[in-house]
């Protein structure tokens, strides 16, 4: 058991070392890099939260928001290499389940919609990276290699390899696959230009048929 807790610790720092390339070395993941930090309180609370310890896993909780300004639910299910870059803000409820190599920006919540018990919380799939101020909320499926663009508000479920953004979050882009691993904003359709574009496709092709039923009755 400690030998897959060091394991999955080493990852933890290795997959924040190789994708950021701030990180300089190992020891300023560790010391200076505060969504490791919060991962590994995290793990630490959420193993003492199985093992049915009172108290305690919520004040590690609460201290880790203190220092790091993260803010995860000793109950939140959370998979492996999980890489929060920047962090501060990140809001992550109890029930939400997070799949392996995730990568979520800072201001980013994943949160519920109202009082509702059990299962409120999103479950996000594998490979999939949360922009800077997204929300996804509720009890929904965030499929794997999917990307939510900055700012966005995602309360419906979102199928795989797509790109959501918006207010509310539309998909923009399906069958989307990046082998960087790079939310690129610059290549996220607008969704308010596509449904533009849309909307005049059908205004042409209603004046052309309009056009042939005028020809047909002169």
């Amino acid at each position: 058991m400690l030998f897959r807790a060091l394991k999955k610790i080493k990852e933890d720092i290795k997959v924040i070392y190789e994708n950021d390339p701030a990180a300089n070395n190992i020891w300023e993941v560790i010391f200076c890099y505060p969504g490791f930090q919060a991962l590994l309180s995290h793990r630490i609370a959420h193993k003492l939260k199985c093992w049915g310890v009172p108290f305690i896993p919520r004040y590690i909780s609460y201290l880790t928001r203190i220092i790091t300004g993260i803010e995860i639910h000793p109950s939140a299910q959370i998979g492996e290499r999980l890489f929060i870059d920047h962090g501060e803000g990140v809001v992550i409820g109890e029930t939400t389940i997070i799949g392996n190599d995730v990568l979520i920006y800072q201001q980013v919540t994943l949160g519920g919609t109202g009082k509702e018990h059990g299962k409120r919380h999103p479950t996000i799939g594998n490979n999939v990276i949360i922009g800077a101020g997204a929300k996804v909320l509720g009890n929904i499926k965030i499929g794997d290699n999917v990307r939510v663009g900055a700012g966005s508000v995602v309360v419906d479920n979102v199928p795989e390899h797509c790109t959501v953004v918006g207010v509310p979050g539309r998909v923009v882009q399906q069958k989307f696959i990046n082998p960087d691993g790079v939310l690129m904003h610059n290549r996220i359709p607008d969704p308010v230009t596509c449904e533009l574009n849309r909307l005049k496709y059908e205004i042409l092709d209603m004046q052309s048929r309009v056009s042939e039923l005028e020809e047909k009755h002169k």
